[in-house]
């Protein structure tokens, strides 16, 4: 039997091994290292891309496929002036910045420890009188690098789906309540960017936009925080590391009569994986305002116009991705020997299943790989036959492989493989004319 040893959120070491981790075994690298690197930007390797596309997949899944009321879109990222003024970005979407005189540091003063001691040079009341930073990118579109030509890359992927209200409305069968999904890129240039891939000026959202009769705006509200928190516990994250946090009123935009946020306990303590906020009709009526368009529902059986309230369920990819790896990190005693595994939730796993020869002799590499190609049609496998078959099997504990398959001599007379079972580390004997189905069923 395995020891398990328990490596939770009290772990000091935990940050550093995930962050060795994704580096060694190929989820994450730091972007432009042979060029020293440029600060904040990662890229996702070979494991990471699969990771960070299984969690996407599972919230399209779930907040599109299985529902017959959203529908997707995927806007442009670029946009002009018009659209960031009329949601306000362009006046307000700032935060604090302060200045150390001491070492010219710069910080976000909201997130200061002591907004009187400097965290780089440890000097006191050096710091200058906060100023507004805006957060957005702002880039030039087109030849002539003029005013007319100034454009922003999006800070958040919802004012696309807002500004593509009437579009999807005049397009489509969908009728209130309804909801439009959209799962891509967006630019905030972080005073302070950190924690690894949590806090990036690059990063990936998952947003949905849920418009509504105004009268059942708290109904909605309600109903999608506990959807939304249902969804991490379902795909493996333990109930003790994530709570639903409601915002105090001195915490909510001027525009939401409610916001909750879904909140991960990573080594530094609880932060946000997603925001649900009731955003009332402030984004449809702004648009509407500034760009002459009626943005509103016309109900012919009632014969009444009314603009719906929004309900915003915001997730953020890449830390929710961090926030599954973290949570499936665990550390086994095996026989002596310490085992790292990370137990994933199959759906989310980047590989389902590796076949492993046990020698590289032609004979067992051949059928091997056959049987390699014939499960890939299926769901992604690897397929390894370098070193000792426990290195192999530990390489695959470590990246979260669920099932190993391992194909040796007696395989060439019974037809059959052995099955390891990455939890347990269990193993079963499975014909090899049968082992799609056995693992399709053992993967749900």
């Amino acid at each position: 039997m395995a020891e398990v040893t328990d490596v939770g959120h009290s772990d000091p070491e935990l940050f550093d091994k995930i962050v060795n981790l994704t580096k060694r075994r190929g989820f994450v690298y730091p972007s432009a290292e042979i060029y020293g690197g440029f600060r904040s930007t990662y890229d996702y390797g070979p494991l990471g891309v699969l990771l960070l596309r299984n969690v996407k997949e599972a919230w399209w899944r779930s907040m599109v496929q299985y529902r017959g009321d959203v529908v997707g879109l995927d806007a442009s990222i670029l946009s002009p002036p018009a659209v960031w003024e009329a949601s306000g970005h362009l006046a307000s979407f700032t935060d604090p910045l302060v200045d150390c005189t001491q070492c010219k540091n710069r910080f976000r003063l909201d997130k200061l420890e002591d907004p009187e001691v400097c965290p780089s040079c440890g000097a006191r009341g050096s710091f200058t009188e906060p100023r507004q930073f805006n957060l957005m990118f702002e880039t030039q579109a087109g030849p002539v690098a003029d005013a007319t030509a100034t454009a922003y890359l999006r800070p958040e992927t919802a004012q696309g789906m807002f500004i593509n209200f009437k579009n999807v409305v005049d397009t489509t069968r969908v009728r209130p309540p309804f909801g439009i999904a959209q799962i891509g890129k967006s630019f905030r240039n972080e005073i302070t960017p950190g924690q690894f891939v949590f806090r990036t000026r690059e990063f990936e959202q998952m947003e949905m936009e849920y418009f509504c009769h105004p009268d059942e705006a708290a109904k909605y509200y309600e109903y999608w925080c506990d959807e939304r928190f249902s969804w991490y516990l379902e795909l493996g994250i333990p109930e003790e590391r994530l709570r639903l946090r409601a915002h105090d009123a001195d915490e909510l935009s001027h525009y939401s009569s409610g916001t909750s946020d879904v909140e991960f306990l990573f080594p530094w303590g609880w932060d946000e994986l997603e925001g649900i906020a009731n955003r009332g009709d402030y984004d449809l009526r702004q648009h509407a305002e500034h760009s002459g368009e009626r943005l509103e529902w016309y109900d012919q059986a009632a014969n009444e116009r009314w603009v719906p309230h929004v309900i915003e369920p915001a997730a953020g990819a890449t830390r929710t991705a961090m926030a599954f790896l973290m949570a499936a990190y665990a550390e086994e005693e095996v026989r002596g020997d310490k085992r790292v595994v990370l137990r994933f939730d199959p759906r989310i796993a980047p590989y389902k299943a590796a076949v492993l020869p046990l020698s590289k002799k032609p004979e067992l590499t051949g059928p091997a790989s056959e049987l390699a190609a014939e499960l890939r049609r299926e769901f992604m496998c690897d397929y390894d036959e370098t070193q000792a078959i426990g290195r192999r099997y530990r390489r695959q504990d470590e990246i979260g492989t669920p099932y190993c398959v391992t194909y040796d001599f007696d395989s060439l007379e019974d037809g059959a493989v052995t099955v390891r079972d990455r939890d347990s580390m269990e193993q079963e004997r499975v014909a090899v004319s049968e082992v799609a189905a056995y693992l399709a069923e053992k993967l749900g």
